[in-house]
């Protein structure tokens, strides 16, 4: 059964693009802030830790928290780069470079149960909106471990979010523009194999954040459709849970996409005008792991409602 409007709920206030999402065993949640992160109580109080120091045209996106919850912070920004932000605000470069190339704006990191940390690069492309095209393909995925710091994957349609498995077999990854949820299997030594298309999606959804439930399958909100959709990672099968979106406009800027990429940033503003205002993350936490929650681009609130799974419990959990 679809989840409908009338069965979410809104968590928090005042917040500022609160794009990802990350819960934890306490109830607290930490999301995205335009200087740090933010944090929200489980009756909807919000903290925020600012980030001191931080560099010019800051972006902040993606987010990974580690031990003693210190946060991990993709810049989208022209600097590019990942930063370290400590709960007292102090605020350092993590990782800026790659095979002696700087990193160029930042979308996501994260951080597995094995402490291996990933981050995704959507496009070499600037601006970014350049790469949102059907067939364009040269965003890529860097691994921070024992060995040190190496891009492992490459020629990816629009790299976003990329999250390994509860098992820690496969590395899942949304491919934005190139209308995919790919994985590759992760070897012994950590490097990855060949890429495996789990699932193509159809018109009208953008692949954007990504988490597993308890039996491995993964669940994907979609960006400008604000779609909430199930992927059986065995079949491939795709199941549709919830949708924000006008069906009309929808097609329009779909025939658009296809034609020539169109505007990305007229599709994200047809996104931010509905309810959930323009989907970008997801996450499971709560009680059982029965609760969903969502992230988005324009919102000021947390989106949540029930599952009708429980969840993987990320890897942060108990932190």
């Amino acid at each position: 059964m679809m989840t409908k409007l009338g069965d979410l709920r809104f968590l928090g206030s005042g917040l500022q693009r609160p794009e990802c999402v990350l819960t934890t065993a306490s109830g607290d949640l930490f999301v995205t802030d335009p200087q740090g992160v933010a944090i929200l109580s489980k009756n909807g109080a919000v903290r925020r830790v600012a980030a001191r120091g931080t560099p010019d045209g800051f972006f902040p996106n993606g987010i990974a928290m580690l031990p003693g919850r210190e946060v991990l912070i993709a810049d989208l920004g022209p600097g590019g780069g990942v930063w370290l932000l400590k709960p007292d605000g102090t605020f350092t470069p993590w990782l800026m470079e790659v095979d002696g190339t700087r990193l160029p704006p930042t979308n996501f990191v994260g951080v597995d149960k094995a402490g291996r940390r990933w981050v995704t690069v959507s496009t070499r492309l600037f601006p970014r909106t350049l790469a949102a095209k059907p067939g364009w393909g040269d965003g890529f995925i860097v691994l921070q471990d024992e060995r040190g710091i190496r891009i492992v994957a490459d020629g990816i349609g629009y790299t976003n979010e990329a999250v390994v498995s509860p098992d820690g077999q496969f590395i899942y990854v949304n491919e934005t523009y190139g209308r995919r949820l790919s994985r590759y299997a992760i070897r012994a030594d950590n490097s990855l194999g060949a890429k495996e298309v789990v699932c193509s999606f159809g018109p009208g959804t953008f692949p954007d954040g990504l988490a597993h439930d308890a039996d491995g399958n993964v669940w994907i909100v979609s960006v400008v459709s604000n779609r909430v959709i199930k992927v059986d990672t065995k079949s491939g099968k795709e199941e549709l849970f919830f949708e924000d979106s006008d069906t009309a406009e929808i097609a329009a800027l779909e025939a658009e996409h296809m034609q020539d990429g169109g505007d990305a940033n007229k599709r994200h503003a047809a996104g931010a005008a509905r309810t959930t205002k323009n989907l970008a993350s997801i996450a499971f936490g709560g009680p059982g792991l029965r609760t969903i929650y969502c992230g988005s681009l324009e919102g000021t609130q947390v989106v949540c409602f029930d599952s009708p799974v429980a969840g993987a419990a990320p890897p942060h959990w108990h932190y």
